[in-house]
């Protein structure tokens, strides 16, 4: 079974490294240097697969990427404030948690929009 590659799939790949992005300042604030060497290894390699991953679009595919990668951001910016929203009412701001945090969640309300997009293609 083969897989083409799409777009969207690209644009989750760029949201998994701008999460990795995201959770390096706790490591380098806490100074937990395993974690953040097995992090910068973990981005590199999904940074590869990405730069691959965009060879094998094709040129129509390639034109909805920035599209896409602009949701991403939008849904990054309302993971952020979900998540500053929700720490205001239970503990209060933590700026790192806040960052890495709300990256991972953007990211999972994009993933899982543009899978409910699909789903509902489908039908």
């Amino acid at each position: 079974m083969t897989t083409a590659m799409t777009p969207e799939r690209l644009s989750v790949m760029v949201g998994v490294l701008l999460a990795i992005l995201a959770t390096l300042p706790r490591y380098l604030v806490n100074g937990n240097q395993g974690r953040l060497t097995l992090i910068l290894i973990a981005f590199a390699a999904i940074a590869v697969v990405a730069v691959f991953a965009w060879r094998m679009l094709t040129v129509e595919s390639r034109r909805r990427v920035p599209r896409l990668l602009g949701r991403l951001a939008v849904m990054v910016l309302l993971g952020i404030l979900l998540v500053a929203l929700w720490q205001v009412f239970t503990s209060g701001l933590n700026e790192l948690l806040l960052l890495s945090h709300g990256a991972t969640l953007g990211l999972l309300i994009h993933a899982l929009g543009m899978g409910m997009q699909q789903r509902n293609a489908w039908h």
